[in-house]
Formats: structure tokens, C-alpha cells, sequence
């Protein structure tokens, strides 16, 4: 298994200051959700066409991989489709760039599970993207968020999507939370669909969710990676630490070194 942590962790990192945390605590790469407040990554500045080839060149010598370009294409909703479609051709291109397999979109609005969503209209998209994105060897992955994190539904959504470039990015977190799902339930459903992995911890205190450093929560982290090396699985395990939405969480650059020394340990 290989270690990245996302973006969305350190929201006012420059990117030489991502490079420097991921190369000097040792991680093998970097998921991208954002940089600084640019969610389009295709427009931030170290991915723009005339920075893209000295970009690739500092990975390359620092020998850091992008994981995971992970986007905010919202393929449940019919309003933004034009907007959506514009957008995942602009990553699927920037993923390819950047020898990038994975780009991950996103089924569902919230982390929680709410209103319904249109089932049809999530596989149309899916695949469209999928269909758009074969030709540049990318791969489409779904998040178990909101209704998604219910993992034989998405399952069975996925077994309808006839391309062999879908998968899923399996948030450990989300289907135990909010479904109450045993992790070997989850492996179960999607094991042959899992191609990317999000790791963060929680606990819920006084009726609140409060995200913890992994191994401070409840959620079986441990039992899941387990159950993965079971599977052979050999992708990335990624640390999303969701400062970039809750500003109070603790400071990158102290999560950052702890996660690693800590998931190393449940590796072995």
C-alpha cells in the first residue's frame, strides 16, 4: 500500500509548502482537493499549461505521485451537468498529464445521507464519464458519500455502469457512521470495486460528530486496512483531514506526521 494525504487538509499550504510536508515525512504521494481557494484544479497555478511540464518535472525528482485528483463534479444533479461535463474533461485531461489514474466524483451533496438522489440521472453520468474518460486511461471512482455510503446500494448501481475504468473511492468513515456498516460488510459489497481509500477518524460526542486524529475515534480503521491487505489490495490509503471545511480541526503540519507514523504501523 502507498501513503498520500488530500489537499483538503491544509487549505493555506502554497504548493511548494505541499511538497516539502509530503516529501519530508514520507509519503508517496499527494491527492489533490483543491489549492489554496481554488477548487478547479485545472486553474490553479501550478497546473496551468505553461507551469504543468515544471510542475510534472518537481514530482518527478521529488518522486511524489498525484493519488487521486479528487473533484467537485456533482453528477446527481441536473442543474450543473453542462458545468460538470466541462469540468471532468478538464481533470480527466489534467489527470493524464499528470500520470494521474484516479479522478473522484461525487454522487451525493453531503457526507450524511439526505434527500434522495436520482439514481438514473448518477448512472447516465457516470457513464458518460466513464465513456469520456477511457481514451486517456483514467479511471471514474464514485465517493461512499451521503446516500452512496450505503454500500450495497452503490454495489448494485455499479454493477449497471458497463465500463471497466469505475470504481469507488471507499471512505472508511461514511458507511460505518452513517449506516452503522461493519467494515467486512462494506469490503464484501464493494471489494471488487475499490481503487482508492479515504482514511480520517471520528467519534460523536454530546450528539455532535467530532473528527479525531486515527486512533483517538471509534471508526475500525485497523480492521479495515486488514481486511484490505486481505484483498491484495495494493493502492493508496488517503489521510483526509477536512480542515478546508471545519477550520478549528489542528494544523497540518502536526496531523500530517502523526497520521503517517501511525498508519505505518497499522500496515505492517
Amino acid at each position: 500500500m502507498k501513503i498520500s494525504f488530500s489537499t483538503v487538509g491544509c487549505p493555506n499550504f502554497t504548493w511548494d509548502e505541499i511538497l516539502a510536508a509530503a516529501k519530508d515525512f514520507g509519503y508517496d504521494g499527494i491527492e489533490l482537493r483543491g489549492l489554496g481557494d481554488e477548487l478547479e484544479l485545472y486553474r490553479a497555478e501550478p497546473f496551468t499549461p505553461e507551469n504543468l511540464p515544471s510542475t510534472k518535472k518537481r514530482l518527478k525528482e521529488l518522486n511524489l505521485e498525484i493519488s487521486c485528483l479528487a473533484t467537485s463534479c456533482y453528477i446527481f444533479d441536473k442543474s450543473y451537468q453542462e458545468n460538470t461535463l466541462k469540468s471532468a474533461k478538464a481533470h480527466i485531461e489534467l489527470a493524464k498529464e499528470l500520470s494521474c489514474k484516479y479522478i473522484r466524483v461525487l454522487g451525493d451533496r453531503w457526507i450524511t445521507p439526505g434527500e434522495d438522489v436520482d439514481e438514473g440521472f448518477v448512472k447516465e453520468m457516470l457513464c458518460k464519464l466513464c465513456d469520456m474518460a477511457k481514451e486517456y486511461d483514467v479511471d471514474i471512482l464514485i465517493e461512499t458519500n451521503g446516500v452512496w455510503a450505503e454500500s450495497k446500494r452503490l454495489a448494485d448501481l455499479l454493477e449497471k455502469v458497463p465500463y471497466q475504468n469505475v470504481g469507488v473511492v471507499w471512505d472508511i468513515h461514511h458507511p460505518y457512521r452513517f449506516f452503522n456498516e461493519d467494515v467486512e460488510k462494506t469490503v464484501s459489497n464493494l471489494k471488487d470495486f475499490i481503487k482508492h481509500v479515504h482514511v480520517k477518524d471520528s467519534k460523536v460526542e454530546n450528539g455532535k460528530l467530532v473528527f479525531k486524529m486515527i486512533g483517538e475515534g471509534d471508526v475500525p480503521i485497523e480492521k479495515a486496512i486488514s481486511l484490505l491487505l486481505r484483498q491484495g489490495y495494493s493502492n493508496y490509503l488517503s489521510f483526509e483531514w477536512v480542515k478546508r471545511w471545519f477550520s478549528d480541526l489542528e494544523e497540518p503540519g502536526i496531523v500530517f506526521l502523526e497520521f503517517i507514523n501511525r498508519i505505518k504501523k497499522m500496515i505492517k
